[in-house]
Formats: C-alpha cells, structure tokens, sequence
C-alpha cells in the first residue's frame, strides 16, 4: 500500500505541531523544515483545519496549533480523513472491475490486507509518534524557549555567580 503526497504532509504537519507543544507555527516554518511544497502544504492544513485537528490563528503573531490533544489523534484516522481511495487494486474500488471478481482469492486477500494495516495503525497515536521528545525536537529545528526570568531577577552567570 503507497499513501499518498497529502497524507505524508498531513501527518508531518501533526508531528511537526505536536513537537512544538502547543507553540503556535506557520505553514511556511513547516514546509521549510520539511522541504515540502509550501502551497500545497496550505491546502492540506486547510483540511486539516475542516476535520478538527488543527486550528488557525489569525492576525500578527498568528498561525496553527493542534485543536486535540496528541493522544487524541489516531493515526489511522488521519489517514482515512485524508485518503481519496484506499483501494490497492481496482477490483476493491469498484464492482465488475475483473471478469473473476466473484471467486478471486486475491480481491480477498488484498481487502483483508488493507484492513489489517488500517488497524495497525488505528493501534497508534500522535502522542506515540511524538515519543522521541528532544530528539525529534532538535530534528525539526524546533528551539526549546528559553526560560523566563521572573521580573527583578538578573539570569545567573557562569559558574551560578551573581
């Protein structure tokens, strides 16, 4: 089985969000982290936006963020959400495809195979392909932010000396 372009970039999109915990992030900071079409990406993050599984920021310092959780996001039905045809063959596509559709062992088998991979994947999340944490983190160019400094407080030097 071969997804297609649009689910590849949509589920680059989520991990890319996921990653950046919350963060908002715009299309072009992803498509650039990726090397990917950044129109085409727009249009994908627009389904993405219709399904429910990201949201939009408009304005100044807007951009897209996760609309659920991580661990809300099943993989296989991102992958039905964004799939056109997820026939292999066109025999499971349409009927009077094959003059031995009706007892062709094959049309089975390739319908049992579509199943079972669609179920291997409804048994993953976003969260798990978010489990490499930093490392996947420092892979897609995300910088950590900082952290802030309360309000009179200078930052330590090196060395923890004032």
């Amino acid at each position: 089985m071969r997804l297609t372009l649009w689910t590849d970039y949509a589920l680059r999109t989520l991990i890319y969000l996921g990653a950046g915990a919350g963060r908002l992030s715009t299309i072009a900071e992803i498509a650039d982290s990726f090397a990917v079409s950044k129109t085409h990406l727009m249009k994908v993050v627009n389904r993405l936006g219709r399904q429910g599984y990201v949201d939009a920021v408009r304005g100044k310092g807007g951009g897209i963020r996760l609309a659920r959780a991580p661990a809300e996001i099943g993989v296989g039905a991102v992958v039905r959400a964004t799939e056109e045809d997820l026939a292999v063959m066109g025999c499971l596509a349409t009927t009077g495809f094959c003059r031995i559709e009706g007892c062709c062992v094959l049309r089975r088998a390739l319908r049992e195979a579509t199943l079972a991979f669609l179920q291997v994947l409804d048994g993953y999340t976003l969260a798990d392909l978010l489990a490499p944490g930093a490392v996947l983190v420092r892979s897609l160019g995300l910088a950590a932010e900082p952290p802030a400094v309360p309000a009179g407080r200078a930052p330590a030097r090196k060395g923890g000396r004032r």
